[in-house]
């Protein structure tokens, strides 16, 4: 039987070591519970526009309380000292050099903090938390609140977990100021749902698409008439599985004809609608995509008045890679993921995409299929733990964090398990995904069920996943030849936070059956 690794968190384990009776003495004794490590976590570079609303939440662990500082803070930049957020706005473009500062009384740590004014943003991938897996067609205020708070209360945001992001499903008819999408019966008061997320020091995503109408049948962002009707093309009211779904879920939309853009256009409104409630983040999904559309969202998202992150989806090829570096910050790569093997396993490969990831440019794999999740399209369908096995959710988690890929959660954060709050709080595979660098992750060596695949880290390090694909428990090893290296080299674990010793010439473990091991190599002193 192979063994599967898996640390409790240092609370949890407290926690069952206080429900323990001492057998001798008769009666039940708790100890103290841990000290948590004093440590920033998080990005160590973030992108803004100059003048545009600025909101970061130093994302830090430790005993709390806990008092924030920054040294070296641009004008227009204020900093709460209780609840870590900095905020404001900075007019001048330019790199912005910050000594962050955390402090308890076990003592201080600081870490440095680039800010970078222009027209880049989005400088590492964004992690965070979409509705899709879990609420589908349910989405509503209520789960939205929930969920940001759970983000916060389970310590998640202290390890740079930062979007709540609303998927399809929310769009109510057109009206307000701008004639833009508002909220349907679900979501009656989204600029103060907006405020409420900014309050805990995270950030604000919706959705939309330039079709008349979205995936699940619901309005788009474009309609029939010039004052946004949609009533010509929408489903008799009596057939309908909620008021404002219009058009049926996919692929009954098409039949509406509603999966095409439309003749009157509402991009530059509803940007405008999302910068006054105060959007950060913006999916926007068709298919195919193409590269006029992806210009014509995108300026309407920049002269909105407010950083918003344009992510493409869904099924981006490499014939609009230029318009996407151009234009967008974040593009699915291919179609729906889901919580199996064959999804995972199907994405774990060399990717052409290699050449377009770097800093503000962040191919999409798709949501993170780990934790309690919902079926799509089945409002109040049983919401179950994911189908996948331990060691495929460290592969999984491993990959997303090698090839730089966004890390958006979709699951229950009010029911995360003790195995999957410690997978989403590892600070040194967060790391990975997040390094400034930004580098893709590139395969070494022979191809076949045991990939090899390899980042570079700012710190001059490398990360090297080592895969198995396999059914059964392997062997996987790794040539420093492959990697360009040469001489000893220290060899750390970074999911058993173990350093596992000198290597030379070559590195080899047994992997279990759709597993991986995710090492940190650097030149032995």
């Amino acid at each position: 039987m192979k063994s599967v690794f898996f640390r409790l968190p240092a609370s949890v384990l407290a926690f069952s070591l206080a429900t323990l009776t001492l057998a001798p003495s008769g009666f039940t004794q708790t100890p103290p519970p841990p000290t948590p490590v004093l440590r920033i976590n998080g990005p160590k570079v973030f992108g803004v526009r100059p003048g545009a609303p600025f909101l970061f939440r130093i994302p830090a662990t430790g005993e709390r309380p806990i008092t924030f500082s920054a040294e070296g803070l641009p004008d227009g930049l204020k900093l709460d000292p209780q609840k870590g957020q900095i905020t404001g706005a900075i007019a001048q473009a330019g790199d912005y050099r910050v000594t962050l500062k955390v402090t308890n009384r076990q003592g201080s740590v600081t870490r440095p903090f680039r800010i970078s004014v222009g027209e880049a943003i989005l400088l590492t991938p964004p992690m965070g938390w979409n509705s899709w897996y879990l609420c589908s067609e349910a989405v509503s205020d209520e789960w939205i609140r929930k969920i940001a708070k759970a983000m916060v209360d389970s310590g998640l945001a202290d390890h740079g977990w930062t979007y709540i992001n609303i998927d399809d499903c929310w769009q109510g008819a057109r009206g307000g100021a701008y004639n833009a999408l508002q909220g349907n019966e679900r979501f009656p008061h989204m600029g103060a749902l907006c405020d409420y997320i900014h309050s805990l020091g995270l950030k604000m995503g919706i959705y939309s698409t330039p079709w008349i109408g979205s995936y699940a049948g619901f309005r788009g962002g474009s309609a029939l008439t010039p004052e946004g009707s949609y009533e010509e093309a929408a489903m008799p009211a009596d057939r309908r599985l909620q008021p404002n779904q219009l058009f049926g879920r996919y692929p009954l939309f098409s039949r509406c004809k509603a999966n095409r853009v439309g003749p009157a256009t509402f991009y530059e409104k509803d940007a405008k609608q999302w910068a006054d409630w105060g959007i950060d983040y913006v999916k926007y999904d068709w298919n195919p995509i193409d590269a006029k559309t992806i210009e014509i969202l995108a300026k309407s998202l920049r002269e909105s008045g407010r950083d918003i992150a344009f992510s493409v989806s869904n099924g981006a090829r490499t014939n609009v890679a230029a318009e996407l570096l151009k234009w967008a910050q974040v593009w699915r790569t291919g179609g729906d993921i889901g919580d199996y093997w064959s999804a995972v396993e199907s994405r774990i490969a060399s990717s052409e995409w290699e050449p377009y990831t770097g800093p503000g440019h962040w191919p999409d794999l798709d949501m993170l299929q780990v934790g309690m999740l919902g079926k799509p399209n089945t409002p109040g369908q049983e919401i179950k733990k994911t189908q996948l096995t331990p060691d495929e959710q460290y592969a999984h988690m491993s990959f997303w964090a090698l090839n730089a890929a966004p890390l958006l959660l979709s699951c229950d954060l009010t029911a995360l398990d003790p195995f999957t709050l410690e997978l989403l709080t590892n600070d040194e595979v967060i790391d990975i995904n997040q390094d400034p660098l930004g580098k893709p992750t590139v395969q070494v060596g022979e191809k076949g069920p045991h990939p090899v695949f390899m980042k570079p880290l700012e710190n001059g390090s490398l990360a090297v996943g080592l895969f198995n694909k396999d059914a059964t428990a392997q062997q996987v090893s790794v040539s420093f030849a492959d990697l360009k290296l040469t001489g000893k080299q220290k060899v750390r674990d970074v999911w058993k936070h173990a350093d596992l010793g000198t290597f030379e010439d070559r590195f080899q473990v047994e992997v279990p059956s759709h597993g991986v091991c995710l090492i940190q190599i650097e030149p032995a002193k």
